[in-house]
């Protein structure tokens, strides 16, 4: 009598465990894990296992043929998608289904080959790396959108004249132009923190196994390259431990739209009936369900909201860590990638609206230039006038200037107004002396559009400031959006670089006919 052949042997990542997930665990770990690799992961992942077995075909650590088959398993799985898989939400990981996926395909002796000197520690860091450095690639596009569009308007308005305010009252004149320059000036340095926070992610952690590499003679360097990521992430504790690129990417984020809020804060009091200075397009404003007079901004609302959001993010994910071994576990590691995803991709679609009302917003000029003429933000300049004409000490003058000002405010009339009688009534009663200047001096003093053309130190508010300062910073947004050019097409030429290994794999082994979706080149992922 024959030996009784053993039963196909089941593969499973939970033998160490006698029971399945309980119920609560599947509802509030197991699935949402799942459904946020599937959302963030799944063409980061298939990108890695390609990148892996042909590193390991490469070493000669698992044969030639066995990951020819493996290859063109994978290649199918990714030309089908997600829905070749059989999810039952007894798994922890999308890693986990394709694992079994491929055991079901090909049997456990070659499916179980592609784990061989790699750890879901390291899979995972190097997944969400590969998918944050995308979403952060095409929040870059926008930002440096976003920064063109405040250079572009800010030259439309180098003479259009408006306050300046410090707390929120009239300081001195400025333009619109100044304004978005400035504006412009804030997110590009945002732009560089996120352009820095690109570089920590860019780097991989892959081959860093468990903590402490493996005794396979993998080849890293190797995987990186396919992957077209920069440099590695050295040392294997590190590369699994860390996620300081999860916390660099939320601090650029909640910096930035901190800023940003600042600025949607102005536009949405420049847009009310009280100050008159800029209407919203129809396209970015909404109405009153009960009001039809209502033209609410909500597109400025939007972004503050989304600003708050970073900013929540940003503390879950350093909250999440603090208190954590310096090691892999959940909550400092994992805990924090789905919201990273989710609030950068908020924020590229909130900024894309910024953008828009921003670039189709109408400007009153006509209200700025008044409120700028009766405001009194002309008297620093009518102050620096009486220095100049008079020889007289800029705090004398200061304070002449002053009290012509609230002389006139009292007398319920307004900043051009103001006389040349009036400042030598005011130096007369203060220092016992007139001033005797010009009238016509006067009036160029309480000219917004002087002083405006006055202001031609460097950093200042002079159209021809203006020109020069718009000048240059179009040539450092094209030079930084070169550089992040240079990233893309990194990137590109090692999704190209893995298609071809790939395919010499399957070529090689007779298995030569490509799944469609492999020729592809997916850019940034």
């Amino acid at each position: 009598m024959s030996k009784e052949q053993p039963a196909s042997p089941v593969v499973s990542i939970r033998e160490r465990v006698k029971s399945p997930p309980a119920q609560a665990m599947v509802d509030s770990y197991f699935r949402p894990s799942v459904e946020a690799g599937i959302r963030y992961q799944f063409e980061a992942e298939m990108r890695i296992h390609a990148a892996h077995a042909v590193m390991l075909a490469e070493c000669g650590i698992v044969d030639r043929q066995s990951i020819a088959r493996i290859l063109a398993v994978l290649c199918e799985l990714k030309k089908t998608g997600v829905t070749a898989l059989k999810i039952d939400d007894q798994q922890e990981d999308l890693y986990s289904y394709i694992e079994r996926y491929l055991v079901e395909q090909l049997g456990p002796e070659i499916g179980g080959r592609l784990h061989t000197g790699r750890s879901r520690n390291d899979l995972h860091t190097t997944s969400w790396r590969l998918a944050l450095r995308a979403y952060v690639l095409e929040l870059l596009d926008i930002v440096g959108q976003l920064r063109a569009t405040l250079i572009d308007v800010a030259a439309r308005h180098i003479y259009t004249v408006m306050p300046g305010y410090t707390h929120t009252q009239h300081a001195q004149p400025i333009s619109f132009g100044y304004y978005l320059l400035s504006a412009s000036d804030l997110i590009g340095r945002d732009f560089h923190r996120l352009s820095e926070a690109l570089s920590c992610c860019d780097r991989s952690p892959l081959g860093s196994g468990a903590l402490s590499t493996t005794g396979f003679p993998i080849d890293r360097e190797r995987t990186a390259n396919l992957l077209g990521f920069a440099q590695l992430v050295e040392i294997a504790y590190d590369g699994v431990s860390i996620r300081d690129d999860l916390h660099e990417v939320n601090a650029a984020l909640a910096i930035m739209m901190t800023g940003v809020s600042r600025m949607a804060t102005d536009l949405q009091n420049w847009n009310t009936m009280e100050f008159g200075f800029i209407e919203l397009d129809d396209a970015y404003s909404s109405v009153s369900s009960i009001m039809p007079q209502k033209k609410n901004p909500q597109a400025l609302e939007h972004v503050k909201a989304v600003a708050a959001m970073t900013i929540g993010t940003l503390n879950m994910a350093l909250a999440a860590s603090k208190n954590t071994a310096l090691a892999d576990v959940n909550d400092g590691v994992t805990a924090a990638n789905a919201p990273t995803m989710d609030i950068v991709g908020r924020t590229t679609r909130a900024l894309r609206v910024l953008d828009g009302a921003i670039q189709t917003l109408t400007v009153k000029a006509e209200a700025m230039r008044r409120s700028a003429e009766i405001g009194f933000g002309t008297a620093t300049e009518l102050a620096d006038i009486i220095v100049r004409e008079t020889g007289m000490s800029f705090r004398m003058a200061h304070n002449v200037v002053g009290r012509v000002v609230r002389e006139t405010i009292e007398a319920g009339r307004i900043a051009t107004d103001i006389s040349s009688t009036n400042l030598d009534d005011a130096c007369e009663a203060l220092f016992g002396h007139k001033l005797s200047i010009a009238e016509v001096e006067i009036r160029k003093a309480l000219n917004p559009m002087e002083n405006l053309k006055s202001r031609t130190v460097t950093g200042g508010p002079a159209p021809v400031r203006m020109e020069e300062m718009i000048l240059h910073r179009k040539a450092a947004l094209n030079a930084d959006l070169t550089g992040i050019g240079s990233v893309r097409k990194r990137i590109s030429d090692a999704q190209e670089k893995l298609n071809a290994e790939v395919e010499k794999i399957l070529t090689a082994s007779g298995l030569n006919v490509l799944p469609h979706s492999t020729r592809e080149n997916h850019g940034a992922s």
